[in-house]
């Protein structure tokens, strides 16, 4: 009877797996796109030549920096480091910023968060198809010295469906953290891209050479990252 108690308490707990699945498909989201970029970097420097416009201004010189973007890594790589580190569980600061729970069941709270990272592996295949047709226009911000304007797959429906898939990321980190602070780094993220693809698009549409057929675009998807919303 010893034996069997302390085998039990032994197992991982329901939470703990759950952590453990999320930690798994966060580290597998950023995986993923860093390999991706890897490959695809070299690739659009080859055949679109290197950026040759960046922002000149202040603002789009901040907003083109890393600085706006940390958000999007520190917070899943210190949730990974930190739950890893902790033998699958939140340490009690992360668990202060935990979303409440008294209102729902403990079972749908690792339904919701099971769902999130199920969510988040259909996700990668939608980044995937995103970065697969920018192709060799892939860049940070700002013009190649041999544009063109993307206007298939995710881009038939919006604009920048690559920041599409990152506000959608950590909505589900959100859920699969089950942590307020994804949400901050979510509306910190929002607002630097707000800033920043007006001047992204204003770079390209001061490209004589695709100008013409980027307002035709714009005015045939007018949703930049949600359609009919945003």
């Amino acid at each position: 009877m010893y034996y069997i108690a302390g085998l039990t308490s032994a197992l991982p707990s329901s939470t703990q797996t759950v952590e453990g699945l999320a930690v798994f498909t966060t580290f597998r989201y950023f995986q993923y796109v860093i390999s991706r970029i890897r490959v695809i970097a070299p690739v659009a420097n080859a055949e679109a030549g290197s950026v040759r416009t960046t922002p000149t201004s202040l603002i789009g010189k901040f907003i083109s920096s890393p600085i706006p973007g940390l958000p999007i890594f520190v917070l899943p790589v210190t949730y990974i480091l930190c739950v890893t580190f902790n033998r699958f569980t939140q340490p009690a600061w992360m668990q202060r910023m935990s979303l409440p729970n008294s209102y729902i069941k403990h079972e749908t709270e690792i339904g919701l968060r099971v769902t999130a990272c199920a969510a988040t592996f259909v996700l990668i295949r939608f980044t995937g198809c995103a970065m697969t047709h920018l192709g060799n226009q892939w860049h940070a911000i700002g013009r190649r010295e041999k544009p063109r304007v993307v206007q298939t797959g995710p881009y038939a429906v919006v604009r920048h469906p690559s920041y599409t898939s990152v506000l959608i990321q950590m909505l589900l980190f959100t859920v699969m953290s089950w942590s307020y602070a994804p949400l901050v780094g979510l509306g910190i993220t929002a607002s630097a891209f707000a800033v920043k693809m007006p001047i992204e698009e204003d770079l390209i549409m001061q490209d004589s050479v695709v100008a013409a057929e980027y307002r035709a675009y714009m005015r045939r998807v007018p949703a930049r990252v949600i359609p009919f919303l945003w």
